[in-house]
């Protein structure tokens, strides 16, 4: 059987979504949120860290085994989505593709 990856998805995608907050709101702080998209993208990908730690939470806590597999699941793509998505924004902030 497969290593349980909750455990460490939960962990990961928790830390993860503070520092986007972080970059939503020193976005904010600096004003740069009225030129730039990237702090919408950055909700949106903390919509999926949070939606990950939640499925990823759920699988740790429920007993039923296919059901558990099943959260672990969703919660590995939905976190593989937010990392894409991390991506997607270090690559436009590192080659300057914002206005």
């Amino acid at each position: 059987m497969a290593n349980k990856t909750s455990p460490h998805i939960l962990n990961t995608s928790a830390n993860l979504l503070g520092f986007c907050l972080i970059v939503i709101t020193s976005l904010h702080i600096t004003n740069k949120s009225e030129t730039t998209h990237i702090d919408e993208f950055t909700s949106i990908i903390s919509i999926f860290l949070i939606f990950s730690c939640f499925f990823s939470f759920l699988s740790i806590k429920t007993q039923k085994k296919r059901l558990e597999r099943r959260l672990e699941i969703i919660a590995d793509y939905l976190f593989g989505l937010a990392l894409v998505g991390i991506l997607i924004v270090v690559v436009i902030k590192t080659l300057d593709l914002t206005a």
